[in-house]
């Protein structure tokens, strides 16, 4: 694909591999959190393809798109690492809900009530359902849970972003953190139990669900953050 003056149409190059991008992006949001848009990582999967039209060199051996696949997803890689955006505060926050949680679990031997996950972190009701309206948890793994040890390993988030079709050891581990997280979710009290099937199931925005629960949206937000809350205590054990 040339222009008349003999130069590779760099328009028509992005037309024809934007499928691969589109690939890619979907590829890897079978992966990460609700949270994250496609069309956002598709966005910078092109950035990342157009650079891959400036770089390429015929002369280094490997197919376009081959080179281009790397630079596509390098890119989106960066955006997502750019993206988490939990203030250390409210991360703060989150992780001492946490371990509330499983403090309460191990003592009560059962899922503990949210008056409960109050006093053990000696606060009002109030101010625990505020607390979980400001730390808004949307994500089962966050990205400090995804960087790998010192001694260089791939982070979490390359391998759980890679292809892993050529991988059985990965498929099981995908298989078996699946059936994880459907029993833990199982363990939910009923209501959050609901409000998870709606937004991850039913693909139902808060305000939606606060309409058909009849409750307000900051209730649901409170409701389904501390759902993540619980069900992150639950998959920190596999």
């Amino acid at each position: 694909m040339y222009t008349d003056k003999g130069q590779p149409d760099r328009n028509a190059m992005l037309r024809q591999y934007m499928p691969l991008v589109q690939r890619l992006a979907h590829h890897m949001m079978a992966k990460l959190p609700p949270s994250v848009q496609v069309d956002d990582l598709i966005q910078v999967g092109l950035i990342g393809l157009s650079e891959a039209l400036t770089r390429f060199e015929a002369s280094q051996g490997v197919q376009f798109e081959t080179f281009a696949s790397q630079r596509i997803r390098g890119a989106m890689l960066d955006e997502l690492r750019e993206g988490d955006w939990m203030s250390r505060g409210s991360r703060k926050s989150q992780k001492a809900i946490e371990v509330a949680m499983r403090r309460l679990e191990h003592r009560l031997g059962r899922t503990p009530r949210e008056s409960e996950i109050a006093t053990e972190l000696s606060m009002s009701l109030p101010d625990y359902q505020a607390l979980l309206g400001k730390v808004k948890g949307t994500q089962l793994v966050y990205l400090e849970d995804m960087s790998g040890g010192d001694d260089g390993d791939d982070s979490f988030l390359d391998r759980h972003t890679m292809d892993s079709a050529a991988d059985p050891l990965q498929m099981l581990q995908d298989h078996r953190l699946r059936t994880s997280l459907v029993e833990a979710i199982n363990t939910l009290p009923d209501r959050e139990k609901y409000i998870m099937s709606m937004y991850y199931e039913n693909d139902m925005n808060l305000k939606e669900i606060a309409a058909v629960l009849g409750v307000t949206e900051s209730r649901i937000c409170q409701l389904h953050s501390q759902s993540i809350a619980r069900l992150r205590t639950k998959m920190r054990a596999h």
